[in-house]
């Protein structure tokens, strides 16, 4: 991975404003004949947090080229103001580096409301029950024409009061001509009516694909609709592709969410080829304002587009580069296809000791871990429930003993059910979680009461663990699971409250600094981007978020609720609240 290097250009600049410094320059402006070294910005009188190793806490910050050259007091930095330098007041606001979205769906998630209906339940959305859900995917029905699909999003059946999945006979209730496809809020299952079924093919006598289940009637055999993990494909895959003006809509949308929060780089976790060819389109359009870095998407033993064009981990540009190859290993623990060690507390069926199965074999893991690791990529793979991390363990342990290789930074994606003798062996291994902490308040109660039982549910996302034991991770949103809000994964962190108000696991709670270093220097560490992101330091990228309010003094319950004012990527204002 390339490392930051300033230019010689920058090196100079910064040796003037330590020369300006020592011999206590004072007159207000560079000299004329140092205007060419005098900053494009400097943002002065704010609260710059800077997140570097020491916390350190500063006043000003001088920008050139879209660099940082210079952090300090307003008196330092004011003396390196030239006759052209823009001065942008703080008036007494946090200045803070952008926020780095560490795992998401960008731009996916610019569907919701726009390709797709919105079907999650409050906060998120309007749906309380089947029949709301069912008449929001009428009102859609009544704009769709013969040969199109009727298409949802975010439904959670925890959260509707009938506490079960809707199953084709619902949704043929919105029509009976049109098909119909519905994802289940994890992203992990979907529903399809009579119709998407008889398209696809899928009968009483169609079999389980390897890594899914067609679930059925347990009377009378056949499919209920719904559909999990692989199974989801056998439907899906016959879904016509969005319109170019509809993926233009969905990606205007994406980006505007996104940075209205405050993010400056998102992680895309798992992207296709075609969303490359479109992402390096906007690009060219200047339509793509945050910087990307695009895991590829290696599902089902699929060969990502960086391993066909012979591209390894951190090919790009500033703004579009190649990240991790993706894959995944289990489910959603909600949607009750993670894969436990233990039985599910509350089983789905009539089986005791189901515990969810994994996406693929141990074997069959590790052989593509190996493979990818001996050929240089960093590797990120989904992993939920504690058995789905031992088989990750395992396959990146294997890799390090064949083909050993220094500061490797494989990633567990989500982490969710770790437990503390998994995060003793990824320190080992010096494997770095992504958490998504946020859990603790989507399904916290759910995990508690049906789904993990209390025990384990006080210990899932274990950050406050795995800062004890010296293991750097990330915290994530998981967007378009979760809205986009890198604050309320903060917040999370650090309460660990649930819809009811409850506390989930208060042993595993974590400070605001450290939950903002989830978020910032440590997200852009565990992307080997430490030398240019993640802290307001000399020579890394100018990309700031400004914050209303010190999310390191404000009342710990109302860190959430902290505005965003301005988001600056390259020095640039990409997003001003107004």
């Amino acid at each position: 991975m390339k490392k930051n290097i300033l230019s010689k250009k920058n090196m100079f600049i910064v040796s003037i404003v330590f020369m300006l410094a020592l011999v206590g320059f004072s007159s207000g402006t560079l000299p004329k004949h140092l205007e060419p070294l005098a900053p494009d910005t400097i943002y002065f009188n704010g609260k710059v947090i800077t997140m570097d190793k020491d916390a350190t806490n500063a006043e000003a910050v001088a920008v050139k080229d879209g660099k940082i050259i210079a952090v300090g007091s307003n008196n330092e930095i004011s003396k390196l103001k030239g006759s052209n330098t823009k001065i942008v007041d703080l008036k007494n606001k946090i200045l803070l580096p952008g926020f780095y979205d560490a795992h998401s769906h960008f731009p996916s998630s610019g569907m919701d409301g726009t390709v797709q209906v919105n079907l999650n339940s409050p906060p998120v959305g309007p749906i309380k029950n089947i029949e709301d859900l069912i008449i929001a995917l009428k009102d859609q029905g009544m704009e769709t024409h013969e040969g199109e699909w009727i298409r949802g999003r975010g439904y959670d059946q925890t959260l509707l009061a009938e506490k079960r999945h809707p199953t084709r006979d619902d949704l043929d209730k919105v029509s009976t001509e049109l098909p119909i496809y519905i994802g289940h809020t994890s992203g992990h299952l979907a529903v399809a009516n009579s119709v998407a079924l008889k398209i696809a093919g899928i009968t009483k006598e169609t079999p389980d694909p390897p890594g899914g289940v067609i679930v059925r009637d347990p009377k009378t055999g056949e499919p209920t609709g719904v559909l999990e993990e692989s199974a989801m494909g056998l439907v899906s895959k016959h879904i016509p592709i969005v319109t170019d003006e509809e993926n233009l809509d969905a990606f205007k949308k994406a980006v505007q969410d996104y940075i209205s929060k405050g993010v400056t780089t998102s992680i895309i976790a798992g992207a296709s080829k075609q969303a490359l060819i479109d992402l390096q389109k906007y690009q060219k359009q200047e339509l793509l304002s945050l910087r990307i870095t695009a895991m590829g998407a290696g599902f089902g033993g699929v060969i990502t587009p960086g391993e066909l064009g012979g591209f390894v981990t951190g090919f790009g540009s500033e703004m579009l580069k190649l990240g991790p190859v993706k894959l995944s290993h289990d489910g959603s623990i909600q949607g009750y296809t993670g894969y436990l060690s233990k039985p599910y507390h509350v089983p789905p069926g009539d089986d005791p000791n189901y515990r969810g199965y994994p996406a693929t074999s141990r074997e069959e893991l590790t052989k593509r871990v190996v493979e990818l690791h001996k050929a240089g990529y960093q590797i990120a793979i989904h992993g939920n429930g504690d058995a789905a991390i031992d088989d990750i363990l395992y396959a990146y342990r294997t890799a390090q003993e064949k083909y050993p290789r220094k500061d490797a930074r494989h990633r567990i994606e989500h982490s969710q059910m770790a437990r503390l003798d998994q995060l003793d062996e990824m320190k080992k291994l010096g494997v770095t979680p992504s958490y998504f902490v946020s859990h603790t308040f989507f399904w916290g109660d759910q995990h508690r009461d049906i789904f993990m039982g209390p025990e384990r549910a006080a210990m899932m996302s274990p950050l406050k663990s795995s800062i004890e034991r010296g293991i750097k991770f990330s915290i994530h949103l998981d967007t378009h699971i979760t809205p986009m809000d890198p604050l309320q994964a903060v917040w999370s962190a650090v309460n660990r409250i649930s819809r009811s108000g409850q506390v989930i696991g208060p042993d595993q709670r974590i400070t605001p600094l450290q939950a903002l270093r989830a978020v910032t220097s440590d997200a852009a560490w565990q992307n080997f981007e430490e030398n240019i992101k993640g802290s307001i330091e000399i020579g890394k990228y100018a990309d700031f978020v400004i914050l209303q309010e010190n999310p390191l003094t404000i009342d710990p319950v109302k860190i959430k609720d902290i505005k965003v004012l301005k988001t600056i990527v390259n020095d640039k204002v990409i997003y001003e609240n107004k």
